[in-house]
């Protein structure tokens, strides 16, 4: 079963869209909010669900950034694990992935958009299914094409953990994958066998490093 947090999808989802950044399920992302109309957003969700959802804007969001540039119709809802208030409003946060969903209705009432969404049909595979996949991901760190940074030795014990396949996927691609529309891809992709297979293909013909600005990030274990 995917990484789900007991996320709520019960009332509108504040959404926060950015033009290269898709978090996927279980990474955790720390993010600098300092938009007025974000620090709203924030403000809402630390006094309800604490979630808010990624989306990935659209080609052409430049001409209305400040706008309504569309978005993708696929996002991931994400809860604020810890959060601090800085004296002049901004927020320093670290939000991890919990659900992917979709996008069914959004509300433009506010300064800030909100959406009601639901969550991505995703198909039940076995773990044993998958446990070829999960050999040739951990052969990517055994042979080196993987920098082994401490980042990389933290990844190699998610292996050894009950981590499922899926949910390490999603943590390795969102940490390998450069890409923002190939991250959007596995995001909203619910056959899981087929979005294990794709992402490991992905990251065997590549020679994947640690981005240099993930070396302080956290991978969510829990």
């Amino acid at each position: 079963m995917a990484f789900n947090a007991d996320v709520d999808l019960s009332e509108p989802v504040g959404l926060f869209p950015l033009p290269n950044v898709v978090l996927l399920p279980r990474a955790i992302l720390p993010l600098h909010i300092f938009e007025d109309r974000y620090r709203a957003m924030i403000a809402d969700a630390l006094t309800s669900s604490r979630q808010i959802a990624m989306a990935l804007l659209r080609p052409g969001w430049e001409k209305d950034y400040h706008g309504r540039p569309e978005i993708e119709p696929i996002v991931c809802v994400g809860r604020i694990l810890q959060h601090e208030r800085l004296d002049d409003g901004r927020y320093n946060l670290l939000l991890q992935g919990v659900a992917r969903a979709g996008v069914i209705e959004i509300d433009d009432s506010l300064a800030y958009r909100r959406a009601m969404l639901e969550p991505v049909e995703e198909t039940e595979v076995m773990e044993i299914d998958l446990a070829d996949h999960r050999r040739q991901l951990k052969k990517l760190f055994e042979d080196g094409r993987v920098q082994m940074t401490d980042l990389a030795k933290h990844l190699m014990k998610l292996f050894d953990s009950p981590v499922s396949t899926a949910d390490l996927v999603d943590v390795l691609s969102f940490t390998l994958i450069p890409e923002a529309k190939v991250k959007q891809a596995i995001l909203a992709e619910g056959d899981v066998k087929r979005r294990v297979e794709r992402a490991v293909a992905l990251l065997q013909r590549s020679h994947p490093e640690i981005p240099a600005d993930a070396q302080g990030r956290k991978i969510g274990l829990n």
